[in-house]
């Protein structure tokens, strides 16, 4: 369960000592400066998926947050925390390295270290809590990363970045079981992200890699469930694999890659069936859309997977 703490709960005459003391006991001991003058708006919303710290931060009162290393020999949980920038440009400093963050770059620390987190005006953040002992990382690698922008331009950043973000925002919605495997998604990603980061993707445990590729070739398939000539080998060539290989990966998720792009193509046909403001466009022009041009195969397809013809799937949601 999440908890939100907003600071207007909090009576004005000493909201400020009991928004530190809130902060210290959430997320650990902290040295905040605010300027006392300065009106303090914000809120917290912390939660835990599987073994992961999740928090969703959003101010509009420009302050610093420190880590000292009087705070640091107070207590010294075995942490990572990684913050993203959903808004606003968050400047983060540890190791002698300071970086200004935009908007979806995220960058990494280390809370048994001291580091300052600094925000000029307003910002929303993404901030995630990480066990040492589960990023897959080579021992002390981290030390020469603290503090980097991590971009989510490409490779395992582009997909860590926008899933970091949903995640923090979304946090009520995810039941345990699904929790506990969204927490291993988070892991692989940020440590794959990381990783490539400081060029040392080989350095990751096999299973990390192997999660960290099929993420990327699911999230391939997505983008191209449209094109008709989408097939295992376009898929594997995308991604410096064999066909044998990627069968492979696929194989260890009790499914086909075929299986999977028919399976994705027509649950994308079946929200476009169900959804009202898609009903000028013909059955024929949905199946086609994600690419299943043969009207008649893919009716049989459909009638497969969900027991009635894709039009006679449209007629009953219309009701």
């Amino acid at each position: 369960m999440a908890v939100l703490i907003r600071t207007s709960d909090l009576p004005a005459k000493s909201r400020h000592d009991a928004w530190r003391a809130l902060v210290c006991d959430t997320l650990g001991p902290l040295d905040l400066r605010i300027d006392p003058d300065a009106p303090l708006r914000g809120e917290m919303e912390l939660g835990q998926l599987g073994s992961v710290g999740v928090g969703r931060v959003r101010t509009s009162t420009p302050h610093s947050v420190h880590r000292t290393p009087g705070l640091i020999r107070r207590d010294n949980p075995d942490v990572y925390r990684v913050v993203l920038a959903v808004s606003g440009s968050p400047r983060i400093s540890q190791d002698g390295r300071a970086t200004q963050l935009r908007r979806d770059e995220f960058a990494i620390y280390d809370f048994t270290r001291p580091y300052e987190l600094a925000y000029d005006g307003a910002v929303q953040l993404a901030v995630f809590s990480l066990p040492h002992d589960l990023l897959a990382l080579p021992p002390g690698a981290m030390s020469e990363l603290t503090a980097l922008p991590i971009t989510a331009e490409t490779g395992a950043a582009a997909l860590a970045a926008p899933l970091l973000r949903r995640v923090a925002f979304d946090l009520e919605s995810y039941q345990p079981a699904s929790a506990a495997r969204l927490a291993t998604v988070v892991l692989d990603l940020i440590g794959t992200a990381v990783a490539e980061r400081m060029e040392q993707a080989q350095a990751l445990v096999p299973d990390t890699r192997r999660r960290t590729l099929l993420l990327r070739v699911r999230a391939f398939i997505e983008e191209r469930l449209g094109q008709v000539d989408l097939d295992p080998a376009t898929v594997a060539a995308a991604h410096h694999i064999s066909v044998r290989y990627l069968h492979r990966l696929f194989e260890q998720e009790h499914t086909t890659v075929a299986a999977y792009i028919r399976q994705r193509r027509l649950e994308r046909c079946r929200a476009d069936l169900a959804d009202a403001a898609m009903r000028d466009l013909s059955v024929s022009s949905v199946g086609a859309r994600w690419g299943l041009p043969d009207s008649a195969h893919f009716s049989r397809l459909f009638r497969r997977a969900y027991g009635m013809p894709p039009a006679e799937y449209r007629r009953a949601g219309m009701l």
